[in-house]
């Protein structure tokens, strides 16, 4: 990355990684479908017909045109504009879903200024995707502030985070990018925190770090699960997986996903919280 690609912001390293990137083929590999089959699962528990859906951070529109043509009405929000465009290219005239280009850290100017979400509209919240790329602690918040405002007394918000230890175990240690992350300053080797800037993209944390942001936030937690748990650190044996083999796997990464004792172990976990 030459010197000018150094300089750029968070927004603009987002823009260039999307237009380039292949989320869509990311989801349909089996270790991919194992983190959206947890999260609409989770999803659907809690669902009620009838229920508004927001989608922050909504990508290409895997969970909100699925959740449209379920029949709910969906709003989603997405700051890339490659994504946002394949987005809108699937929504059909039979859905109610209507999509916006903003950011989740302020959702009172969507669309340039053209649009705005306002306070307890929404039975449940995605934020799926924007906590990977929120470098502070201070957005985070923010971007989280902004969900439960939108979000109705009572509704759900479902949010999703890297998880660190994941990434020391599988690419410091495992695919020896140790002497990269030391080069780079990107670890504390007393703690084992993990840092990043715009150009790494991706945001690591715990969940003690995620109670500690959430510990003054008007929410109570409805469960924290390992979304894609053992998946992501045996890719080639899921992928390679018959379906009633990937069947089970599933049944029993259902079964242990949310058990205190696995969590941890997970490359994304998934935070249910429930406005107060």
């Amino acid at each position: 990355m030459n010197k000018n690609e150094n300089n750029l912001t968070m927004d603009e390293c987002l823009q260039a990684y999307y237009a380039g990137y292949d989320e869509e083929g990311r989801l349909l590999w089996r270790h991919g479908q194992v983190e959206y089959l947890t999260t609409m699962k989770l999803l659907h528990d809690r669902l009620k017909p009838g229920d508004r859906i927001l989608e922050l951070g909504a990508g290409t529109g895997r969970y909100s045109v699925t959740l449209a043509g379920e029949g709910y009405d969906v709003t989603s929000v997405e700051l890339i504009e490659h994504n946002l465009n394949i987005l809108k290219s699937k929504i059909t005239p039979d859905m109610t879903i209507t999509a916006h280009r903003g950011n989740a850290l302020d959702l009172t100017n969507l669309d340039g200024g053209a649009a705005a979400l306002s306070d307890d509209t929404f039975d449940v919240t995605l934020l799926l995707g924007p906590m990977y790329h929120l470098i502070t602690e201070e957005e985070r918040r923010t971007a989280l502030c902004e969900a439960i405002r939108v979000t109705k007394p009572g509704g759900y918000l479902f949010v999703a985070y890297c998880i660190a230890d994941a990434t020391i175990v599988d690419f410091i240690f495992k695919k020896g990018m140790l002497g990269h992350v030391l080069e780079n300053n990107m670890m504390n080797t007393e703690t084992f925190d993990l840092y990043t800037t715009p150009r790494e993209l991706f945001v690591m944390t715990r969940k003690r770090d995620i109670d500690r942001m959430i510990a003054d936030l008007p929410v109570h937690r409805d469960t924290y699960a390992a979304a894609d748990g053992a998946a992501n650190f045996m890719r080639e044996t899921v992928d390679a997986m018959d379906d009633e083999t990937f069947a089970y796997f599933m049944k029993w990464h259902l079964s242990v996903c949310e058990s205190p004792d696995l969590v941890g172990a997970t490359h994304h976990s998934l935070d249910v919280l429930v406005k107060i």
